[in-house]
């Protein structure tokens, strides 16, 4: 069985493989009487979209979204919301050494293992390219959550980390790497580019953080917040790693380090720490929603790895074409657009049980 949907009371469902003539999504479950347009979708695009700089693959795609149905006169109507982005940018002479042998770190071989027969243009329906559908599903999705902001920003490259004292979330937006640091932006663009010019690939660490969730969000069992997050984040290409609030780190507190203490406030209680993540027994607390997304460094790469072929003879394999020195740095958007698809699902089942 093939599955190409992801949430409960707002699914979205994504289509289309990276060579394809398009791809898209078609979203599910969103209220009525939403004011959307193509203009309220692109600008996430944009974020994500290749070729903006020489820290990312030089494919040259606009990523035009279309919207098919489920808008009359400038807002929703209920009925599921088909999204449709052209891929006009294809270049699949250059994976014609991919047809024969297996990239190691990609999906090839299991891919093959599984269905007997595979896309190798890219990577088809494994590419990295079919997020582009999400990030067009996540901007639907944040119209049905006004009350939320999310902001994601990378806080590690390569292991370098960012200088958690000079964050500054305004420089988000004024470098190639979604950088909230000065600082880290400069050594960055140094190991980024000495990672291209070498035919190679970095790791990256994107952290997101949603401000506004309010309590109450999230279920005690099978439908946590933070499980959904985790799977949804894991979703992603080439994300290993998802940490919720503290992550791996609350494994070495103590019980009392680990503790975030409660005061009586004004409006109610006052969080003393998040080292939850604003997640308990997977129920939103009211506090930030903080998420980490660890991006293995890209499998496509220019030096020579060895590999098989699909007879299971020994070979070595180097992946031609244009491809990211760093995945992570567009999965940012990505990362954001998810944040979006599962608090969004979480706002209105919430709303459906608890009114």
């Amino acid at each position: 069985m093939s599955y190409n949907t992801f949430g409960r009371a707002l699914r979205f469902t994504t289509w289309g493989e990276s060579h394809g003539p398009a791809l898209g999504a078609v979203v599910d479950g969103c209220p009525p009487g939403l004011a959307l347009s193509e203009a309220d979708i692109q600008p996430f695009m944009d974020a994500r979209r290749p070729g903006q700089s020489k820290y990312t693959t030089q494919r040259q795609e606009p990523d035009a979204v279309r919207i098919l149905s489920g808008v009359f006169e400038g807002r929703t109507t209920g009925t599921p919301i088909s999204l449709m982005i052209e891929n006009v940018d294809q270049r699949s002479k250059d994976y014609s050494e991919v047809a024969k042998a297996y990239r190691p770190g990609h999906a090839d071989y299991a891919y093959d293992a599984k269905y007997g027969f595979r896309d190798y243009r890219g990577g088809g329906r494994s590419s990295a390219r079919e997020t582009a559908a999400r990030v067009a599903a996540g901007a639907v999705a944040r119209l049905v959550i006004p009350e939320v902001t999310i902001t994601a920003y990378i806080s590690q490259i390569g292991g370098d980390e960012i200088d958690r004292a000079a964050i500054d979330f305004a420089k988000i937006g004024n470098n190639p790497f979604f950088c909230p640091d000065p600082a880290a932006t400069v050594r960055w663009e140094k190991l980024v580019d000495e990672a291209r010019l070498a035919g190679s690939s970095l790791g990256a660490v994107v952290e997101c953080v949603a401000n506004g969730v309010p309590a109450g969000w999230g279920a005690p069992i099978y439908a946590k917040l933070d499980a959904d997050l985790a799977g949804g984040m894991m979703g992603i290409n080439a994300v290993k790693g998802v940490e919720i609030g503290d992550g791996f780190l609350a494994a070495t507190l103590t019980g009392e380090q680990n503790a975030d203490p409660m005061r009586s406030g004004e409006s109610g209680p006052e969080f003393e720490a998040n080292h939850a993540g604003g997640i308990a027994g997977g129920i939103s607390t009211g506090q930030p929603v903080v998420c980490r997304v660890a991006f293995k460094p890209t499998s496509s790469i220019l030096t020579a790895v060895d590999t098989i072929d699909r007879d299971g003879e020994n070979t070595q394999i180097r992946t031609k074409g244009r491809h990211d020195p760093c995945v992570g740095i567009r999965g940012t958007p990505v990362v954001e657009a998810m944040m979006a698809l599962v608090l969004a699902d979480h706002k209105l089942l919430h709303r459906a049980q608890c009114g």
